[in-house]
């Protein structure tokens, strides 16, 4: 049997730790574990979230499992096997700001897209590069395993300051899309080979072979998604915002019927009727606080107030699944399918090799194995991708020089940007509510 292992959660306090713990156990066989450490620097979420694993490792059968709380990075990852990073550097607080700041000026306000994606992504760098140092100091030959969002820009940055790094970056949403896809139409992901390239957030389907099948499914889904709009999987059961986006994966497929995208490409390609229909008040930042946030803190209460039964209240799909699968296949070597983000080098060929690309990958004992694509890309996605990497390395080298000209430039290029004058608004009042988190431009 495999030596049980060490997992160490960064951003342990987050709402999303229950449904990888839940993962963790559910693959107890594939990956036994004998610690698991929950690391945040906000000790009030962190010990909430002490209190929901403890009570869930008990009510599952592993009470056996060490669970470790602790702010000190030495006590986090000294002699760690895995570390499983999901920080949010400044929290919903930030995220809120993220959101509304670009909104007040008529562009998109998200939290990953668009110019709320890069305050985050400056943010993020600051946050990350941190953790990997520490990862470096006290765990150097473990796996890091990165969920920290903005993706691209954050693997950029460790790219450039830690090439060496045996780190893993991977976003869910391929996953969860296709997982949605699956149960509205009637099929088994689970038999499914996608092909699929983009950058974080930024990608396009143009292939799913089903293997109980024996053909590729992409016209016959992309026909359904023209027909019928899917409703959310029931890990998104009830959220209004997710079911808009789905409803507008129907829409891009009946405007570009080729390929199917990553929902999150609306926010580039629809902008406009993304502000005409958002709430400059109450975005999608405040709706988590009065969700899964509030949620939690409830959960966590009834615990301390001696509730023990029927408390354990979360739901959160692929997500911790996804991280888990990536760690059994790195300690097994089992060589397993995954969508990652990787220096281009040749797998999308007519794109720049420095880019940071979102592709099907192998992964196994020694790390990743990119998959490349069978010919070039088309001029229309290249074009979006193009503008879209010079826009996030030049945030990347504004970050390193602590350049405003480079923030500037960043922001100019982004997608959901029309013009400079309206970028350096943004920017401008973006440098004032991330005093403190971002480095001081000049």
């Amino acid at each position: 049997m495999t030596n049980k292992q060490i997992i160490t959660i960064a951003g342990g306090g987050s709402t999303y730790t229950p449904g990888i713990i839940q993962a963790v156990l559910k693959n107890a066989e594939s990956l036994p574990v004998k610690e698991i450490r929950l690391y945040d620097n906000d000790s009030e979420r962190n010990q909430d979230m002490f209190l929901i694993i403890e009570l869930l490792l008990k009510k599952e059968g592993h009470g056996r499992v060490k669970l470790t709380v602790t702010e000190d990075p030495r006590v986090a990852f000294s002699g760690c096997d895995f570390i499983f990073s999901q920080i949010r550097v400044g929290g919903l607080k930030m995220r809120e700001q993220d959101e509304k700041i670009p909104l007040r000026h008529g562009l998109v306000g998200q939290e990953t897209c668009g110019l709320g994606g890069f305050a985050y992504g400056m943010r993020s760098m600051a946050g990350l590069l941190e953790i990997v140092g520490y990862v470096q100091e006290f765990a150097p030959e473990a796996w890091l395993l990165n969920y920290t969002n903005p993706e691209s820009i954050v693997s950029e940055a460790i790219r450039r300051q830690y090439p060496l790094i045996k780190m893993i970056n991977a976003c869910d949403m391929t996953i969860s899309l296709e997982e949605t896809m699956a149960v509205n139409y009637g099929y088994d992901r689970n038999n499914w080979v996608a092909t699929y390239y983009g950058l974080n957030h930024f990608g396009w389907y143009t292939e799913i072979y089903d293997k109980s099948l024996g053909r590729d499914i992409m016209p016959e889904l992309i026909e359904k998604l023209n027909k019928q709009e899917m409703n959310v999987a029931d890990f998104n059961e009830g959220d209004v915002s997710w079911q808009e986006a789905f409803n507008m994966l129907s829409v891009m497929t009946k405007d570009f019927p080729t390929q199917i995208p990553n929902n999150y490409l609306e926010y580039y390609l629809y902008g406009d009727m993304i502000v005409e229909k958002a709430d400059r008040d109450y975005t999608r930042a405040n709706m988590v606080m009065a969700g899964r946030e509030k949620n939690t803190k409830e959960m966590a209460q009834k615990i301390r107030c001696g509730v023990t039964d029927d408390v354990l209240n979360f739901n959160f799909g692929e997500h911790g699944q996804y991280i888990v699968d990536m760690a059994t296949s790195i300690l097994n070597d089992e060589h397993r399918r995954f969508m990652l983000l990787v220096p281009n080098h040749g797998a999308i060929p007519n794109l720049r090799p420095d880019a940071v690309v979102e592709v099907p990958a192998y992964v196994g004992a020694t790390g990743v194995e990119p998959i490349s694509l069978r010919g070039p890309i088309n001029d229309f996605h290249k074009g979006l991708m193009e503008a879209q990497v010079a826009a996030e390395k030049l945030l990347v080298d504004a970050y390193f020089e602590g350049s405003y000209q480079k923030a500037l430039q960043a922001f100019t290029l982004n997608q959901t940007v029309p013009n400079v004058r309206v970028a350096k608004k943004v920017l401008d009042e973006m440098i004032t509510a991330n005093h403190g988190y971002w480095p001081a431009l000049s």
